[in-house]
């Protein structure tokens, strides 16, 4: 006869013993991609932020220097550079004799100036030129636009190398975070037409989506070009594996820089043979406005040697290509049109990352982008700080960590805009005789930014958040008051000259000025909402086990009878 086994669940709720719990379920890939997004992008997005915003200002280093340097006159008309050559190149004659290299960049759409650096007897040594007498000229001591270009991939008061692998090291983190982002978001394209204004978190998020989307071609490929541009740095074993002798590692560097070291002199004086032949020559190959540096080694010597460079605004590409001419005779010696496929591809992805190449319109998208870029990091530090205070016990009274990194978001993101306007008024106000003018400059922005990282850990978040937006707002719409006050270069005037760089960088601060005061206005007004208090459900009744019921039921059946 077949016997039936009791129900063994039932069997064990019956005597009282706890069922086994399933075992948890894994993340999935896009949970897991998330958490890695999150993460990296807080970890490394303070550093972050302040990279791409010095790198967007830095596509228009050359014309903020200009701003900087309000004693330079505007140049209006691009001087031949057959003409002009010659006659720097006898100021240099003149100034350095004895040098036994000299470099001169010669001026170009966006810089206004010409220059030469040469070696001294301990150092060396660099003079700026007017293009008009081809003399030199006293200039205002300021580190101008080349700053805000250093510090997006070295930082500052760090060791150079220090820096570099700092900014390394995020921009890994950020190429992580782009992907993972990638990957987590799987409705991204269509989340980009879709913004919710007004609905908190969701509002961020959409922010978020659409920034990222906007320029997701763009912000890959900064990313791994900013990465390639220091990659012999990072990656250093390759060529140090192939190139071991010293000649080779000089081959290598012909094929990613014009720079040639000078010969060892002949001890033959030889007068420099007319460097405006040489110009023509390679202007012939490149056109009239092609030409960048114009580099001398051994002056005055029977082995001088004239390297003509080519400009890099003219072509996508930062491979060198340059002239070689005997400076005793004005003979052509070498031409360098070309270089190997892997240089060449490392010159274009430079190219590319610097943006050198680009006119005005392309410059402008190339600056817009990038600066959806640095939005883009931004909202993602403001997002995490408003998702996570939802889910606090008690959201005006957050735990240190939450408080730590609200202060710090106040700080990279309302705090640098004051920072940077700051300095720009320092470069009008501190005194030009002032010893180390160009440093105190950079160490103002230091000090100024500190300050507002002390500021927001005393203000409440939200106060900290506005004053220091309207804070950024006043001295970014101020500035060109200031400039006219301080210059015979006012706004008005610069127009009317048309003078468009001033007018561009100032109309452009103004915006900007705008900007900040539209976020202050919406901060005000936000009004964060608060979930809802949960319902207090009635207290299910007891469920008691199967047997259990119906030994109940049988006892109950035998009272009553």
């Amino acid at each position: 006869m077949a016997t039936h086994s009791p129900d063994k669940a039932a069997t064990g709720a019956a005597a009282g013993k706890p069922q086994k719990a399933k075992p948890a379920k894994a993340p999935g890939i896009r949970q897991t991609m998330s958490d890695l997004h999150i993460w990296t992008g807080l970890l490394a997005g303070w550093i972050l932020y302040a990279m791409f915003l010095t790198g967007t200002v830095s596509y228009f280093r050359d014309e903020i220097s200009q701003w900087m340097r309000p004693d330079v006159p505007a140049q209006l008309q691009l001087a031949d550079a057959a003409e002009l050559a010659p006659r720097l190149v006898a100021t240099m004659q003149a100034l350095a004799p004895a040098s036994p290299q000299w470099g001169i960049s010669l001026p170009d759409a966006r810089d206004n100036t010409a220059g030469a650096f040469w070696r001294g007897e301990k150092r060396f040594e660099s003079a700026t030129f007017d293009p008009a007498t081809a003399q030199p000229i006293e200039v205002r001591d300021s580190v101008g636009g080349e700053f805000f270009y250093r510090f997006h991939f070295q930082l500052h008061y760090l060791p150079v190398l220090w820096g570099r692998w700092l900014a390394g090291l995020c921009a890994m983190f950020m190429l992580v975070a782009i992907v993972s982002g990638v990957i987590t978001h799987k409705k991204i394209f269509i989340d980009f037409f879709t913004f919710r204004w007004g609905k908190g978190q969701r509002s961020w998020l959409d922010a978020h989506n659409a920034l990222s989307v906007l320029g997701l071609p763009f912000h890959l490929m900064i990313t791994y070009t900013g990465l390639v541009t220091l990659m012999l740095m990072y990656m250093p074993w390759g060529s140090d594996a192939a190139f071991k002798e010293a000649a080779q590692r000089q081959a290598m560097q012909s094929e990613i820089s014009a720079f040639i070291r000078p010969d060892k002199p002949s001890g033959q004086p030889a007068e420099l043979a007319p460097v405006a032949g040489m110009i023509q020559q390679a202007q012939a190959r490149w056109g009239r406005d092609g030409i960048g540096n114009v580099n001398v080694n051994n002056p005055g010597d029977a082995a001088a040697r004239v390297i003509v460079v080519r400009a890099d605004d003219a072509r996508v590409s930062t491979s060198p290509q340059y002239m070689v001419f005997d400076g005793a005779n004005g003979q052509l010696l070498q031409t360098k049109d070309r270089v190997g496929a892997a240089a060449e591809t490392r010159g274009v992805m430079y190219a590319l990352h610097l943006g050198r190449f680009s006119d005005y319109p392309l410059r402008w998208l190339y600056f817009l982008v990038s600066l959806a870029g640095t939005a883009m990091v931004g909202t993602g530090l403001v997002m995490w700080t408003v998702k996570r205070r939802a889910r606090l016990p008690d959201p005006a009274r957050p735990h240190v960590g939450f408080r730590l990194v609200e202060k710090l978001n106040i700080a990279t993101i309302a705090g640098l805009s004051v920072a940077m306007a700051a300095f720009f008024w320092g470069n009008r106000l501190l005194p030009e005789a002032l010893a180390d003018r160009k440093v105190w400059e950079v160490d103002l922005l230091f000090i100024v930014w500190g300050a507002t990282l002390a500021y927001a850990l005393l203000r409440p978040a939200k106060r900290a958040w506005i004053e220091l937006l309207w804070l950024a707002a006043a001295l970014l719409a101020l500035l060109p008051l200031l400039n006219g006050l301080t210059t015979e270069r006012n706004l008005l005037h610069s127009i009317a000259a048309g003078d468009w760089v001033f007018t561009g960088f100032e109309l452009t601060v103004l915006a900007f000025g705008g900007l900040h005061a539209l976020l202050a206005v919406r901060v005000r007004r936000h009004q964060p909402k608060t979930r809802p208090a949960p319902r207090q459900s009635k207290p299910a009744p007891p469920v008691a086990a199967p047997h259990a019921g119906l030994s109940a039921l049988q006892a109950a059946s035998t009272e009553s009878r």
